[in-house]
């Protein structure tokens, strides 16, 4: 049995509904600048922590305890499932994630396998019924990355600056292409219900680098299987988020699919998304570089942020992407502490 969740203004805010004040979390707010992460990474890798289901828990938990943010969000890599599906990965100090059995064929694509959640990611879903049953009173954000991005690393190698070779694997091979997007497809939507079921009460789909296509090319390669993802995602009832990173242009084709919340990065101003024709609830979007600032240049720029945010209901305060190592964990204290007076106030 799931707790009863004593905070759910941000399951309020992702519906689109009006909130007592904005709720604020942030992405990899689990890890990073935290010295008691920083402790615990000295003795055991991302992938290690992930597979102990009690210490990844305390991870996830503990940025809600000391920032008093309003949701958590699962302490993981975007890479967790594909071990399961004979992807071999290893997420390598300063590089990220690096593959060595690259896809780069029809071949390639066909040898992929499926995932059997309870089977291949127990401890994920051990680590999401630990804390949604025992240790939160906020909601449990879950997540996977989208097709694309996932494609980028599986085809470059690992991670890249401009994609050419994903890029022209889709425009030379669009039936490999498209049969990778399948599979893929068919992952994320496995993956992320069995999320749903074990207790998470939200779901953030991050195409962290689809920002490199343009709308046309999004539209031709990658929006249908991202609308078959949410489409079947839907049926959940659970809040839906999408977030890329340099992607501003893609922000009204997100606002088309059946998600709940448009995240945007810094580069797209909250007031200019809505004029141009976002409807969905938005989620965003201070420069992470921000944060190494001093306090009165951050409080002008989230106040800034808050007052275009807050013009209508269903605003979810956050970066424009994630938390950084050299980031001050008390100024993410103090940020989250002003969002929560200033907007109450409003």
């Amino acid at each position: 049995m799931v707790n009863k969740i004593t905070n759910d203004t941000f399951l309020k805010a992702a519906r689109g509904e009006k909130t007592d004040y904005i709720p604020v979390w942030y992405m990899r707010q689990a890890g990073r600048s935290q010295p008691e992460y920083r402790k615990i990474k000295e003795k055991y890798s991302l992938f290690e922590i992930t597979h102990q289901p009690e210490l990844c828990a305390y991870v996830t938990r503990l940025p809600v305890e000391q920032y008093g943010v309003d949701a958590a969000v699962l302490y993981k890599d975007i890479m967790t499932p594909l071990p399961a599906i004979g992807v071999n990965v290893e997420i390598k100090s300063g590089i990220g994630p690096v593959i060595d059995n690259p896809v780069r064929s029809m071949q390639d694509v066909e040898k992929l396998g499926e995932l059997n959640p309870e089977q291949d990611i127990a401890y994920v879903l051990d680590t999401i019924k630990l804390l949604t049953e025992e240790q939160l009173s906020v909601p449990l954000i879950g997540f996977s990355g989208a097709p694309f991005t996932i494609a980028s690393y599986m085809i470059e190698g690992g991670p890249s600056r401009n994609y050419h070779k994903t890029k022209a694997f889709m425009y030379s091979d669009p039936a490999a292409w498209f049969a990778l997007m399948d599979k893929l497809g068919d992952m994320v939507i496995t993956y992320v219900k069995a999320q749903i079921k074990a207790g998470a009460s939200a779901i953030q789909l991050f195409d962290s680098w689809v920002g490199t296509l343009n709308v046309e090319d999004y539209r031709q390669f990658i929006k249908p299987v991202m609308e078959r993802i949410f489409s079947s995602l839907r049926e959940e009832k659970t809040p839906l988020i999408m977030h890329g990173v340099g992607a501003s242009h893609l922000a009204l084709e997100w606002n088309s699919l059946p998600l709940d919340v448009v995240g945007l990065d810094w580069r797209l101003p909250i007031s200019d998304a809505r004029s141009l024709g976002v409807t969905k609830a938005v989620q965003g979007n201070l420069d992470p570089s921000y944060l190494l600032a001093s306090w009165d240049v951050i409080e002008a720029k989230v106040k800034q942020i808050l007052d275009q945010g807050m013009e209508k209901p269903g605003f979810i305060f956050n970066l424009g992407h994630g938390v950084f190592p050299e980031v001050n964990p008390e100024t993410l204290k103090r940020m989250t502490a002003f969002v929560h007076d200033y907007s109450a106030r409003r």
